[in-house]
Parts: structure tokens; C-alpha cells; sequence
């Protein structure tokens, strides 16, 4: 029997997990195992994939559908419900579980570089990720602001200044802004206040060196790109379709 998992999410084209699972699959001897792209308009599509794909064992959920996608999983622990967003669901018996491994894979890589004086964040955007990475912040006590153009409760880009960039020295870009092929934009920031105290990480990681960290390498900060989050939270997403026992859905 193949077995099937997958990514569903919208322009995903350049998505890393295809050829991260497929190596997976080789070094581990998985024949008759494939990773699928589920490139969708919208989520409407997502029934007709799990209805015409009965191999299909569990997928990764990307953007723009980490929030969206929650109404349409059969279980998802309270946990997560509150967190509102998932990125992995498992397929047991034609019923779906939600789990979200972003939260995993963004603390253990975020809390390699982070010092003593860090203790606020600006994050940067207000999408399906932005909810993991602010529940984080709040497990390990770090103050934090949302940076949107749109969204109402939070602080738009034209309000930071150098004095909140002095107090609010974490900046974690959770926009799309910056991927591949649009390499040379960045999220409209005051880079100039920037210093050798400030942490900048990006959440894209293709390029692995966005135009948003060069900018900051330039003013001194410690930098990191997303990579090591995705292979952690690949990693846990594949344990979790292996039956990896886990005391609650993360």
C-alpha cells in the first residue's frame, strides 16, 4: 500500500517540505511512501483531497490556512483551541487531529541566541504562525507587541521608533515578507536603530539570509533565519504520524 502525507497550503511552490520528507523517506528505506503538494485556492478544497486520497495518513498545514483550517479538524486539544492555530494534522480511521509543532520548533531554535536582556518582542505580522510564537513568548515571560498594516489592537509600522526598537529589543518577522522570489523587499522597519542588542529572527527560510536579517547584520544584532525551526518541527510532525506518544495534542 503507498502511503501518502502532504502539504496543504497556497503557493507553495518553493515550499522546503517535499524534499525534506523525500530524503526522509530514502534514509529510512520508507519504498511505496510519497509527500504530496496540496497547492489549494482555498480550503473548500480540502475535503475533495481527503475524500480522493484514502492513503493519505496525515499533512502539514502552511500558509495562509493555519487558522482557517481549524473548523474543518475533527479533534484539537483545548490547549489549541485557545492558541488558534494548527500545522500538522494525523489521519486516524478517516478522522483528522490537529497538533501545532511550530511551538516546539520555534522555542527550542529562538531560545539558542536569546540573552539575559531580552525581555520584549516586537512581533512582526498577525497570521496563523504569530499565535505559536506568542504563546512562546508568554511561556518563557518575554513582553511582547504585534506590528500589523491592518489589524486593529496592535501597533502599525509607522509607530516604532527608536525607543521602542531600545525597549522592545526582539523583533520576529512572522510575514511572508522577504520569501523567495521576493527577495528584496523586507518588512518596512527603521533598521537604523537597530544595535549590537538587538535579536532579529525571521521565520522564512528561503533565502536563508532575507534581506530583513542582512539588515540587521549590518547594524550589529544577532540574527537567525527559520531554518532550524522547520527541520525541528518536520522532525516532530513525522513522530507524530509514527505514533509517538505525547502526554497532550502540542
Amino acid at each position: 500500500m503507498i502511503k501518502i502525507y502532504g502539504l496543504v497550503g497556497k503557493n507553495i511552490f518553493y515550499s522546503f517540505s517535499k524534499k525534506f520528507f523525500e530524503k526522509k523517506f530514502k534514509k529510512e528505506k520508507r519504498k511505496n511512501t510519497i509527500y504530496s503538494l496540496y497547492d489549494i485556492k482555498n480550503l473548500s478544497y480540502l475535503k475533495k483531497i481527503l475524500n480522493n486520497n484514502s492513503n493519505l495518513l496525515g499533512f502539514n498545514v502552511t500558509i495562509p490556512y493555519k487558522e482557517k483550517i481549524m473548523n474543518k479538524i475533527n479533534y484539537i486539544n483545548k490547549k489549541l483551541l485557545k492558541i488558534g492555530s494548527i500545522n500538522t494534522v494525523k489521519i486516524i480511521n478517516d478522522k483528522t487531529i490537529g497538533y501545532n509543532t511550530d511551538i516546539y520548533g520555534f522555542e527550542k531554535s529562538f531560545k539558542k541566541n536569546l540573552k539575559f536582556f531580552h525581555k520584549k518582542a516586537l512581533i512582526l505580522g498577525t497570521g496563523g504562525v504569530s499565535k505559536s510564537i506568542m504563546y512562546v513568548l508568554t511561556k518563557l515571560g518575554i513582553k511582547y507587541l504585534f506590528v500589523s498594516r491592518t489589524k486593529k489592537n496592535c501597533i502599525s509600522y509607522s509607530e516604532i521608533s527608536k525607543e521602542l526598537i531600545y525597549n522592545y529589543n526582539i523583533i520576529i518577522n512572522c510575514t511572508p515578507v522577504g520569501t523567495f522570489p521576493n527577495i528584496n523587499e523586507c518588512p518596512n522597519i527603521p533598521y537604523k536603530f537597530l544595535s549590537k542588542n538587538n535579536y532579529l529572527y525571521d521565520l522564512v527560510y528561503n533565502p536563508k539570509e532575507t534581506l530583513f536579517l542582512k539588515q540587521g547584520k549590518k547594524q550589529g544584532c544577532v540574527v537567525q533565519n527559520g531554518i532550524k525551526m522547520l527541520f525541528l518541527q518536520a522532525n516532530l510532525s513525522w513522530k507524530i504520524w509514527n505514533n509517538f506518544k505525547m502526554d497532550y495534542y502540542l
